[in-house]
C-alpha cells in the first residue's frame, strides 16, 4: 500500500511521460514543416517534462520502494517485457537526449539530425511505455 502523501506520484509520473510523448510528436511535426523555433521550444519542453518525471520517479521510489505487479497469466510476461525494455531504453535515452539537444542548440544541425533519428523513436517509446506501465501497474491490476 502506498502512503497517502505519495499516492499522487504514479499518476503525476504517467502525466509527465504522456506530456513528453505529446511534445515529442508535436516537435517532430513542427520540424517536418520547417518551423524550427517552435520545434526547439517543444523539444526543450519535452526535456523538461522528462527531467521532472525522472526527479519525481526517483523521489517516489526512494520514499515508497518497489511496487509489485499483481497481474497474473498473460499479463505478467507482457508487463515485464514492456517494463524491461522501458527501463533499459530509459537509461540509454538520457545521454542520447542530452547530446541531441546540445547539438540542436549549438546549431550543429547535421550532427543533430544524425543522432535525432535514433533519439526520437527511442524517447517516444520510453514515454509511451511509461504510460502503459502506469496503467498496467495501477489501473488494470491495482493494489487493494
Amino acid at each position: 500500500m502506498i502512503a497517502e502523501q505519495y499516492a499522487f506520484f504514479p499518476a503525476l509520473n504517467a502525466t509527465l511521460n504522456g506530456t513528453s510523448a505529446a511534445l515529442l510528436l508535436t516537435g517532430r511535426v513542427l520540424i517536418a514543416k520547417g518551423r524550427i523555433a517552435a520545434h526547439r521550444a517543444c523539444m526543450i519542453a519535452a526535456v523538461i517534462a522528462s527531467a521532472l518525471f525522472l526527479g519525481c520517479y526517483l523521489f517516489f521510489h526512494f520514499k515508497v520502494g518497489n511496487i509489485l505487479f499483481l497481474g497474473q497469466g498473460w499479463a505478467r510476461p507482457v508487463y515485464f517485457a514492456i517494463l524491461i525494455s522501458h527501463v533499459t531504453l530509459a537509461i540509454v535515452i538520457v545521454p542520447l537526449a542530452i547530446i541531441t539537444l546540445s547539438r540542436g542548440l549549438k546549431a550543429r544541425y547535421a550532427k543533430h539530425r544524425a543522432i535525432a533519428r535514433w533519439t526520437w523513436p527511442l524517447w517516444m517509446y520510453v514515454s509511451i511505455t511509461g504510460v502503459i506501465v502506469y496503467f498496467m501497474l495501477y489501473q488494470w491490476f491495482p493494489h487493494s
